[in-house]
């Protein structure tokens, strides 16, 4: 058999998988989001493919939005303690970070105006950082105190007309007075109910994601 005649058809086995490889790596790489959060966006007591994190990546992919959702949990964070990290927990590649802290705050009892001083904090490190943010707050209930409450509540949607930022009121939002998407601490999600977080946030992230792009 003629030597060249075989020689020719690798070189072009060779050129179409250089062509390939050169596709691949021209890709654009997913945007990345990060969870700046407590135990709930950590998945406390779930594997982390159960976990919101996760959940809200799966929930973006079905809305045909491709990101990589980055997890910054840490379990026990109150606001001053995602003040602190910031810095080195939100990656300098993120396009979005979800400040999703003061679920601990309400369980210590911190004053409000201080949980309020942290999150603002977080806020203008973000933005000085020229990362864009979606706020998630927490359901304070009337039962440890009315005027608490109120206060407690009113931290999120003050912040977020004054940065500018989407809100999600409500972290546990039809999640909490579900006791099937609750673990038994009644405290933390489920699978079930980190998917049902994820799902309710992922509309959010994605015009977050297309503002931020455009």
């Amino acid at each position: 058999m003629d030597p060249t005649a075989q020689r020719f058809p690798s070189r072009r086995r060779f050129l179409l998988g250089l062509g390939l490889l050169t596709q691949i790596a021209a890709a654009p790489k997913p945007p990345v989001v990060t969870v700046l959060g407590d135990s709930i966006t950590a998945g406390l007591g779930l594997p982390a493919r159960d976990a919101m994190p996760a959940q809200l990546q799966a929930a973006l992919g079905r809305l045909g939005v491709p990101a990589m959702v980055r997890a910054a949990g840490v379990s026990g964070d109150t606001s001053a303690g995602g003040l602190a990290r910031v810095g080195f927990s939100v990656a300098a590649d993120t396009r979005i970070c979800v400040v999703a802290l003061g679920g601990n705050d309400l369980l210590q009892g911190v004053e409000p105006a201080q949980t309020k001083a942290n999150l603002r904090g977080i806020l203008q490190k973000l933005k000085a950082r020229k990362i864009g943010a979606v706020l998630v707050g927490v359901g304070a209930p009337p039962a440890i105190g009315a005027a608490y409450a109120r206060e407690f509540n009113a931290i999120y949607a003050s912040l977020a007309r004054e940065f500018g930022v989407p809100l999600y009121a409500n972290i546990l939002a039809g999640v909490n007075t579900n006791a099937a998407l609750m673990q038994r601490d009644g405290l933390h999600p489920n699978a079930g109910g980190a998917r049902r977080i994820g799902e309710a946030l992922a509309p959010i992230v994605a015009k977050a994601l297309g503002a931020r792009a455009s």
